[in-house]
């Protein structure tokens, strides 16, 4: 009997859990190497999207070290449609106030951020999707960035 429990207790945890992210179309992370993060490394995300009728958010998520010497991240985005159309964007990503206390989910040394890029934003056409990151900051070998993500979901309907 008490097997039985743990195991409808385990199985509502994991339903839980899932229909919690119900919104989530692609959500991914690329490691950065020994945590420095070279001028020249491309980061790149690819997606599918079948879904050009509902509205979608797009976030870029960072993940960097306490020792991270900068307020804020500058990145140069390019997004590439299934078409071949394609976007650049300079987004400033702000990982901390002006006094130097980091915002976003802290754990130990370990800050993860996540930045709106675009809300509200249908897909023009179905079919994969490309999104890459090139860093903007004044630095060739920009120490302590972690993990780079992107994360797009569907929007809560108003």
């Amino acid at each position: 009997m008490k097997k039985n429990n743990l195991i409808l207790s385990l199985i509502a945890i994991a339903i839980i859990v899932v229909s919690c992210d119900r919104n989530k179309v692609y959500d991914d992370f690329v490691k950065i190497d020994d945590n420095v993060w070279n001028n020249k490394n491309i980061i790149k995300f690819e997606f599918e999207i079948e879904d050009t009728t509902s509205l979608h958010n797009v976030f870029i998520n960072v993940r960097h070290a306490n020792h991270y010497q900068y307020n804020n991240l500058w990145l140069f985005v390019k997004s590439s449609a299934p078409n071949g159309m394609t976007e650049i964007d300079t987004v400033e990503c702000v990982l901390a106030d002006k006094s130097g206390k980091w915002s976003g989910e802290g754990l130990g040394d370990i800050w993860d951020k996540q930045i709106p890029w675009k809300l509200g934003v249908r897909f023009p056409v179905k079919g994969k999707y490309i999104v890459e990151y090139e860093q903007g900051m004044r630095t060739d070998n920009l120490s302590g960035i972690m993990d780079l993500g992107l994360r797009v979901e569907k929007a809560e309907a108003k």
